[in-house]
């Protein structure tokens, strides 16, 4: 995936970039970021994504989800429009339902540092059994 050269609104390159193609794999090269204007206050942001899908490992079924983003930023919040496309980089990705909630608390950790990350992943059921991960920052 090619980003376009920096537009008006700082570093984001997704946004309003009509041309820009979802990732084959998710990294946490995708994900942008954007000054938090109240970095002195507490408060929680919440995505909820209810068509999340990646692979199974083994098979290479695809494992359909519920994933909840909820964090309290530092001096940096997540766009948006790149978090859709990082979280649709999984749909080709082979990797066990825990590996999936950890790897994303963490690139999203690493990205722009809150305070406080949490992300919780319900996933449909297989053969009668329902997984939910709770994974959280800091440890």
């Amino acid at each position: 995936m090619t980003k376009p050269k920096k537009t008006s609104r700082g570093s984001l390159t997704l946004l309003g970039n009509a041309k820009a193609e979802f990732p084959s794999k998710p990294s946490v090269e995708i994900l942008e970021t954007f000054e938090n204007r109240f970095p002195q206050r507490d408060y929680w942001v919440r995505f909820d994504c209810s068509d999340f899908t990646s692979l199974c490992p083994i098979t290479g079924q695809p494992d359909f989800a519920k994933v909840r983003i909820e964090y309290i930023p530092g001096d940096r919040c997540i766009e948006t429009k790149s978090l859709k496309f990082y979280l649709s980089a999984f749909r080709n990705t082979r990797s066990f339902n825990e590996e999936v909630v950890n790897r994303i608390l963490e690139d999203l950790a690493a990205c722009c540092q809150p305070r406080v990350l949490n992300v919780h992943g319900e996933f449909a059921a297989r053969g009668g059994i329902t997984v939910s991960v709770d994974a959280s920052f800091p440890e």
